[in-house]
C-alpha cells in the first residue's frame, strides 16, 4: 500500500507520538510511505530519519501540486489542521482520506469543518466516546473505533536511580500530561492535600507544562508531598522508577499514557471520563474514579498503595487488556480500512 500520512501540528505531544507509531509499524510492514509534516515540530525531524517521502507543509494552504499525493492510494489524517490540507488534496485531484479524531469534544459545527468531515471517506476514534461525539455530528458517516497503541521508552538505569534517590522510602505517584484544565491536575493536588498527613510517605510528581502551572502551584502551596518536575522527556525512566501513574481528567480521548504506563509495568488510576474506561476495566486493569472526586482518587491510590493483592491482581488484568492496543494489531485494523476505502474509491 502506498498511503500519505498528514500531521501539521508544530509541538510534539502524544498524537505525534502515536502516529510515528503507526508510520514505523507500516514501515515493516512493507508500505510505501510520504509524510507531509510541519519543519517547525520535532516529529518532522524524526520522520526525516526514516525510509519514506517526507514534505516539509506549514499551512494546510500549501503545498497542493498534483505531485504530492501522485500514487498514493489515500490520504490518513492525523490532526486538526491536517484535515483542511487532505480536503483540498481530495477536491483537486480527487485523492480519499481517512481522519483519525483523538479528542472527545463535540465537534465544530463551521462550514470548512463540516465540509472536510463529510467529504472523509471514513472516520476513525481512538475510544467508543470519541465515535460517539461523531455519530451525533455526522451520523451518516463510516465510523469506527481504532485505539492508540503503546509506546515502548528507552529505559536508563542510572536515571531511574537518580529519580529513585529524589524520592528515596516513598511511593512515588506520577501524573504526566500537559497542565491544561481537563487533565485534572487540580484533582491531584487536592487528593495530595487529603493524603499528606495520612499517608506523608506518598510522594506525587507532576510531568508536565502549561498555562495552568501558575494557579496549580498556588494551590499546591505548603504542601511538602507535591513536586512540579515539568515536561519530561525521559518518560521510560519515571515509568521504571514509579510505583503507579494516576490520570484524573475531566475528559479525555483515550489516554495513550495510561496505555504506556500500562505496557511499563505500573498500577493506574484514571477517571471515568472520555476514553478511560475503555483502557481500564474498574478493579480488572486499573481503578476508576468521579471525574473531579479527590477524595474518590486519594482512596484509589491509598488501595494500591496499600493491597498487593490487588497489585498482582490488576497486573494480570493489564497484560490482557493491553493485547488489544498493540501495534501489531492496530495497524491491520487499520489497514483493513484502508482495504475497504480503496475498493469504495478506486483511484483509477
Amino acid at each position: 500500500m502506498n498511503i500519505c500520512h498528514v500531521n501539521l501540528a508544530s509541538g510534539y505531544h502524544g498524537g505525534e507520538n502515536q502516529t510515528l507509531l503507526l508510520i514505523q509499524q507500516q514501515l515493516k510492514l512493507g508500505y510505501r510511505l510520504t509524510v507531509v509534516a510541519n519543519p517547525k515540530s520535532p516529529f518532522f525531524s524524526r520522520v526525516q530519519a526514516l525510509p519514506c517521502r517526507v514534505i516539509a507543509c506549514k499551512h494546510y494552504l500549501t503545498q497542493h501540486s498534483k505531485t504530492m499525493t501522485q500514487g498514493c492510494d489515500l490520504i490518513h489524517v492525523h490532526e486538526g489542521r491536517a484535515i483542511y490540507w487532505a480536503w483540498l488534496q481530495h477536491k483537486l485531484h480527487n485523492i480519499p482520506y481517512i481522519i483519525t479524531r483523538r479528542i472527545d469534544n463535540p465537534l465544530s459545527e463551521r462550514w470548512f469543518a463540516t465540509q472536510a468531515y463529510r467529504s472523509a471517506s471514513a472516520l476513525v476514534g481512538l475510544s467508543q466516546e470519541i465515535c460517539r461525539q461523531i455519530l451525533l455530528r455526522h451520523p451518516q458517516k463510516k465510523v469506527v473505533t481504532i485505539p492508540s497503541s503503546p509506546v515502548c521508552y528507552p529505559v536508563n538505569q542510572q536515571q531511574v536511580s537518580q529519580i529513585r534517590e529524589q524520592f528515596s522510602h516513598s511511593c512515588l505517584v506520577i501524573h504526566a500530561a500537559n497542565m491544561l484544565h481537563h487533565k485534572g491536575f487540580d484533582v491531584t493536588i487536592a487528593a495530595a492535600r487529603l493524603l499528606s498527613n495520612t499517608a506523608p510517605d506518598i510522594q506525587f510528581a507532576l510531568l508536565g507544562d502549561g498555562k495552568e502551572r501558575p494557579a496549580l502551584e498556588q494551590q499546591a502551596q505548603g504542601l511538602t508531598n507535591v513536586h512540579f518536575m515539568g515536561k519530561q522527556h525521559n518518560m521510560g525512566d519515571w515509568f521504571a522508577a514509579a510505583d503507579m501513574l494516576i490520570h484524573p481528567s475531566y475528559s479525555e480521548g483515550l489516554g495513550s499514557v495510561i496505555l504506556e504506563a500500562m505496557g511499563s509495568g505500573l498500577p493506574v488510576v484514571g477517571s471515568r471520563a472520555g476514553g478511560i474506561p475503555d483502557i481500564i476495566e474498574h478493579g480488572v486493569s486499573g481503578l476508576l474514579i468521579p471525574p473531579g472526586d479527590a477524595q474518590a482518587l486519594a482512596q484509589a491510590i491509598l488501595q494500591i498503595h496499600r493491597d498487593p493483592i490487588l497489585v498482582d491482581a490488576l497486573a494480570n488484568g493489564r497484560e490482557e487488556k493491553l493485547r488489544h492496543f498493540q501495534i501489531a494489531q492496530t495497524a491491520l485494523r487499520y489497514q483493513t480500512l484502508y482495504s475497504e476505502v480503496m475498493v469504495d474509491h478506486p483511484r483509477h
